[in-house]
């Protein structure tokens, strides 16, 4: 199988020390549903996961074995919620419990029927509520040169503060592979 060429990223830290202060209406016009789900099925997680990610060249989740990946979703300091809009899955967000006082948002955003509605700023702050739920000492999430332009702005805006960036290189995933991991869908 050929692999495509790897790709540099910058990364950033952030990290956040108190709770939101911000509080947003939910959108009008649009129904909403925000649903934890325990014990993902995998397919349904790797459809989130590529649906929500192709664009930011999420890889990491869909390259996994079942095994693994239900090791990693399925963790009980993991958790995985999920935002419907009209009925359908719209995006989703995951949160680590990386010590007793640190919690990691670990994955964000929304699937591309769900952009422009105005729900954006609305479902991060729900993931900051879902957070800072049990009173962490600070809630962290890393953001790179592949997400969304804004993203760092808007955490930053919800107020995270860059902490330090590294870089790293990321390998896209090429058609061929694309084809050898359509099976577990």
């Amino acid at each position: 199988m050929r692999m495509s060429a790897e790709l540099p990223v910058h990364i950033t830290k952030l990290e956040m020390a108190a709770p939101p202060k911000a509080s947003l209406p939910v959108p009008v016009n649009i129904q909403t549903a925000i649903m934890r789900a325990p014990e993902i099925p995998l397919p349904f997680y790797r459809y989130l996961y590529r649906q929500v990610g192709a664009r930011w060249h999420w890889v990491d989740r869909l390259r996994m074995e079942d095994d693994a990946l239900a090791a990693t979703v399925h963790a009980p300091q993991n958790t995985v919620t999920v935002l419907y809009v009209n009925g359908a899955p719209a995006g989703f967000f995951e949160l680590l419990k990386i010590e007793d006082d640190i919690v990691e948002l670990t994955h964000f955003g929304l699937i591309e029927h769900a952009l422009g509605l105005g729900i954006g700023k609305w479902f991060l702050l729900q993931a900051l509520y879902a957070a800072w739920q049990d009173s962490p000492k600070k809630v962290v999430t890393t953001t790179n040169n592949f997400d969304h332009p804004r993203a760092l702005q808007l955490y930053q805006m919800f107020g995270f503060s860059p902490v330090s960036t590294s870089s790293a290189t990321l390998t896209p995933i090429a058609e061929a592979e694309w084809r050898d991991l359509a099976a577990r869908f």
